[in-house]
């Protein structure tokens, strides 16, 4: 508002260095401030002259350069986009070549925060001939370069299957792929958020990643004491697991499930999300992947995480992940069914506090249209609504016509009871499924347990009269 601003810009063409070196430092704090701010420095064409003698500055006004043009690039992808325009690229990749690592990392910094918001500046970055420096810089000794260019190189792959295909191109996955053991928790966070940011977009991709031998290496990362370093590796096996049976086999004889299970079990909260969804995506794929899962003993592990958490979205993925498991067959059902895991997830689809998505992932449907183990359907029949009670209605119906001592059972513990009294309009399907199971049992059975029968009994009590 006292139109420093305008007083500053003279100073980054001033004669002694270090009055210009600060002058930078003044507008990147300010432009860091907010995006108001930051839009002033855009307008008030400081930009230009920022950059008007960078080449042959000294380090510290390269850095402090590096530092403005980020600060007004990360608000957003219009600010980046002037940042670009005003020709900042071209000097930030002068500056990824620079004798001073400091100077490198801040511009790595800048290019990544121009990046990391679209494939249009994702682009951009590439066209200016950003990667190839960009790998060099991960393969430099000090920790922060290496940090913050894999980082880049994670922000540049995510948009697009091209872009992650440029970063690939030019040798970047032989590098991140060496650093995955590497002590220091934050590069290794980065190097697994630029791995998964390959593999995600496609198989081809997700091949060449697994085929740099990063199985069983990146399992270690699931045991790290740092959630994030777990929380990315986890998503890193996710991106894989996600394509196909055979590079979720992979994970599988690689030891995988145990250890996303184990790792699983060892935190809370949203890091336990691309865990839980490792397991989904290893079970959906078919029935033997399922089997592994179970095996393992990932159910009792995916219960826990529906009834300890409290974030929707991770209730929804373990529901979700549940019913992949349960889907393939009965003896799948019944694994799920067993868990007793059946009411809760009732529960949480009617729950109306419950997100759409969270209803969406735990209907039962899944499981339901493969589970014969009845005294798990039985408590759902007391509860559930009429769009899943046809589900477990007509499991019943196949069960029972074949079964004596399910039959028995079923009228001890009050089903036949409830199926009598679940109003099914004429000619619908749930009709047609308590007629398959009143025809299990004799009329007057029937009778006996239909709703209204003990006052027609009553009726015929008091009309008695005794001979």
């Amino acid at each position: 508002n006292s139109g420093v601003m305008s007083l500053l810009k003279p100073l980054l063409l001033d004669v002694v260095p270090t009055i210009q070196h600060t002058a930078a430092l003044a507008l990147g704090r300010l432009a860091n401030y907010n995006d108001d701010l930051a839009e002033a420095v855009v307008k008030g064409d400081i930009l230009p002259h920022l950059l008007c003698s960078l080449s042959e500055q000294n380090r510290f006004y390269k850095k402090a350069a590096a530092f403005v043009l980020r600060a007004v690039g990360k608000h957003s992808p219009q600010l980046a986009q002037a940042v670009v325009q005003c020709g900042a690229l071209e000097m930030l990749v002068i500056c990824l070549e620079d004798f001073d690592p400091g100077v490198k990392e801040a511009a790595s910094w800048a290019i990544g925060y121009i990046a990391r918001h679209n494939s249009e500046l994702s682009q951009a970055v590439v066209d200016a001939g950003a990667v190839p420096l960009l790998v060099l810089c991960i393969q430099e000794p000090e920790i922060a370069l290496k940090r913050i260019a894999a980082s880049t190189l994670s922000d540049i792959s995510k948009h697009s299957p091209e872009l992650a295909q440029t970063v690939v191109d030019a040798g970047a996955i032989a590098h991140l792929a060496q650093m995955i053991l590497n002590p220091d928790a934050k590069l290794k966070r980065q190097v697994l958020s630029a791995l998964s940011q390959i593999a995600k977009h496609s198989l081809d991709l997700a091949e060449l990643v697994v085929e740099a031998e990063i199985f069983p290496v990146v399992l270690t990362c699931l045991k790290d004491s740092d959630e994030y370093v777990k929380k990315n590796g986890a998503t890193l096996i996710r991106e894989i697991a996600k394509h196909t049976p055979e590079l979720s086999q992979l994970i599988v004889n690689a030891g995988g499930v145990a250890a996303v299970i184990d790792c699983i079990g060892s935190c809370r909260g949203s890091v336990r999300l691309p865990g839980i969804m490792v397991l989904g995506y290893i079970a959906a794929h078919s029935e033997n992947l399922s089997m592994a899962v179970i095996v393992s003993k990932g159910i009792p592990r995916l219960c826990a995480c529906l009834m300890e958490e409290h974030e929707d979205h991770v209730k929804a993925a373990a529901a979700w992940a549940l019913g992949q498991v349960g889907r393939h067959t009965p003896e799948h059902a019944r694994a799920v069914a067993v868990a007793n895991v059946l009411p809760t997830l009732l529960a949480l689809y009617m729950d109306t506090r419950s997100s759409e998505d969270l209803q969406m992932k735990a209907t039962l449907k899944n499981i339901l249209q493969k589970c014969t183990y009845l005294p798990a359907l039985e408590p759902l029949l007391h509860d559930a609504p009429p769009n899943i009670m046809k589900h477990i209605v007509g499991q019943f119906s196949k069960v029972l016509p074949h079964d004596s001592k399910a039959r028995r059972l079923f009228v001890t513990t009050g089903g036949l009871k409830k199926v009598q009294e679940i109003k099914a309009e004429s000619g619908s399907l749930l009709q047609e499924y308590i007629k398959t199971i009143n025809n299990c049992y004799p009329e007057e059975i029937v009778r006996y347990y239909s709703p209204g029968y003990s006052e027609i009994l009553l009726e015929r009590v008091e009309n008695y009269h005794p001979v």
